[in-house]
């Protein structure tokens, strides 16, 4: 799984509400030929971006089990997930090759935003030790 990871704190340009919508649209075309070679490859299983932080609940269980639910925004929130990709690749060196590749996305002026991206192995069970 590779997690698109966006900070305030690190980043050297402005969040996407303050780009052009050229600049826009230049970013998701490049995620959009980005997702069609993957699927191409045969190395796409899912991708999404995901709404702005301040969409976001934080949902808990309350005393009865009820949902307690905190709205957004969050004033402290200088990092947030921005997106994903569900990737079925030989072995660990493709999906970071991968996620290098789509950290170079267009921002502002068209230059590479270089996000970071996590990059993290889906489990499909628990080790086999337990």
């Amino acid at each position: 799984m590779l997690l698109m990871q966006f900070s305030s704190a690190t980043a050297d340009f402005p969040g996407i509400t303050e780009w052009t919508p050229d600049e826009i649209k230049a970013h998701i075309a490049f995620m959009g030929r980005t997702n069609k070679t993957l699927a191409a490859d045969g190395e796409l299983v899912d991708a999404q971006g995901l709404a702005m932080p301040d969409t976001a609940k934080v949902v808990r269980a309350g005393t009865d089990g009820a949902a307690v639910v905190t709205e957004g925004p969050f004033a402290e929130t200088k990092e947030f997930l921005a997106g994903w990709w569900i990737v079925d690749v030989e072995d660990e060196a493709r999906a970071v090759e991968l996620a290098a590749y789509i950290s170079t996305a267009p921002g502002p002026g068209g230059a590479p935003l270089n996000m970071p991206l996590e990059v993290r192995q889906v489990m499909s069970g628990p080790p086999a030790d337990l």
